[in-house]
């Protein structure tokens, strides 16, 4: 099974996008900015690595 980089990662980008406009609307920009979307960002990178680890092991015979 070959790993296509785009098309696993933009879905992940694209629910950050959207969570981080609406969450512009409940929150001050500043604060989602600064704090809450560096976190969103290390958490999808951390998910997004244990993910596809775990698919491997799973994908492997």
């Amino acid at each position: 099974m070959d790993f296509d980089f785009v098309p696993a990662v933009a879905p992940l980008v694209v629910i950050v996008a959207i969570a981080t406009v609406a969450l512009t609307s409940v929150m001050t920009a500043s604060t989602v900015f600064m704090m809450v979307l560096p976190s969103m960002i290390v958490f999808s990178v951390v998910a997004f690595f244990l993910g596809m680890k775990h698919g491997e092991f799973r994908a492997s015979p």
